[in-house]
């Protein structure tokens, strides 16, 4: 099984604000983004679209391939009271503990990151079970690609943050027996 993972285009929303699970369009210059996400996969058709449901990443996989199926375990990082607050409006009670372990400290009202890495990991084990032999293009969010890529290199969550994973950037994995190996070059 080969895979595609692949980070949504840039949304349409103000720098600075904090968003995870909020369902955001996307910015202007998503078709332009689509074409030059589409150019680096070398995948042959058949093959498989699994996408977070939240627009932003929606819109790429349908435009990858009309059938899409949808998996909640690949949403961002669940910001709870703060999503589509500016950063800097964040009471400093609130976010100093979670600034200082964002790996274990649970947004108010949302989850942390082993929480999302929890939810991620359990998807990948189940794909890792199943006995499809397609290849798979899986359209997804920074947190949830951090969190996979920490699991398949061996790396803590907390340095998983060093991965750079810029709008539309595309990794390629091979499943190989019963693990996954990473193909493009990246730097951590």
């Amino acid at each position: 099984m080969e895979i595609h993972l692949i980070r949504h285009t840039t949304p349409k929303i103000e720098k600075g604000i904090c968003y995870g699970q909020s369902n955001l369009d996307l910015s202007d210059s998503y078709d332009k983004e689509f074409k030059t996400v589409k150019s680096k996969i070398n995948i042959v058709p058949p093959f498989k679209v699994i996408s977070s449901p939240l627009k932003r990443c929606t819109q790429l996989a349908e435009y990858l391939n009309e059938n899409v199926s949808y998996e909640n375990r690949l949403k961002e990082l669940n910001f709870g009271n703060w999503e589509l607050k500016p950063w800097n409006d964040i009471p400093e009670k609130e976010i100093t503990p979670w600034m200082q372990d964002f790996v274990n400290v649970k947004v108010p009202n949302g989850e942390s990151y082993t929480q999302l890495a929890t939810r991620v990991k359990n998807f990948f084990d189940d794909l890792l079970a199943s006995k499809t032999t397609n290849h798979l293009i899986i359209v997804s969010h920074a947190g949830p690609i951090r969190a996979f890529l920490a699991m398949i290199l061996n790396i803590d969550l907390k340095d998983s943050f060093n991965i750079k994973i810029n709008y539309g950037d595309v990794f390629h994995i091979k499943k190989e027996k019963n693990s996954f190996k990473l193909i493009t070059e990246i730097d951590i």
